[in-house]
This record gives structure tokens, sequence and C-alpha cells, in this order.
């Protein structure tokens, strides 16, 4: 399967569809933007991000846009926004395996966890 996401709204306790993100490598403090993207229905990208033909060891940034997302669905948020981008870092030590970064969020929170 390789690399995949999914975003909870956990204020409103749904999917958080139409949440813009945007995936990278990196090196060090250099980052190479792969591709950006808008989250479905479900909340999960359209597809893996990287299957396991094309997914490498080695260092990955998610960027979610949080704020922006939450403007969206008619949440008023202080400027400026408590969360504004939430950005996961992360390693990929085996790309013959599934990596799922899923992100719990709300306006003043967010958790993540290597999901299944």
């Amino acid at each position: 399967m390789g690399l995949s996401t999914h975003v909870l709204d956990t204020m409103h306790g749904s999917p958080a569809a139409g949440m813009g993100v945007s995936l990278f490598t990196t090196q060090g403090d250099n980052a190479t933007l792969v591709r950006r993207f808008v989250l479905n229905a479900d909340g999960r990208s359209d597809g893996p991000l990287y299957d396991n033909n094309n997914l490498r060891p080695g260092t990955y940034r998610l960027v979610f846009e949080v704020a922006d997302y939450f403007r969206a669905r008619g949440v008023d948020l202080p400027q400026p926004p408590f969360l504004d981008k939430v950005t996961l870092d992360f390693g990929i030590a085996h790309a013959d395996q599934h990596y799922h970064v899923p992100l719990l969020v709300s306006p003043w929170s967010h958790s993540t966890y290597r999901g299944s």
C-alpha cells in the first residue's frame, strides 16, 4: 500500500473533507514538494501518496492546512489562529511496509500515530 494519510475533524466528529495537504521529501533542513492535494469526502487522498514500488526509505513531511479548513467550515478562529498549519515530519525505514499517517485535529489540538 505504501504511504497514506487520513484526517478526522474531532471538533465536528467527521472526516476533514476538503482540507489541503502538501507532501514533501526532506533532507536536513531542505524540503522538496512532491505533491499538493485536497482530502476527499472520507478525509483521505484519492489513492496512496506513494505505492510500495515508488516509496523509498527516508524522511518526509506532511503539512495540513488546518486553519483554512476550519474557516471554510465556518469556525470563527482568532487571528492569528492557535493552529494554522500542522506539520508532521516522519521517517520511512522499511519501504516494503505500509505507512499510514492519520491526523486527529481540532482548532486547538492535534494527535497522530503510525496507523495500519
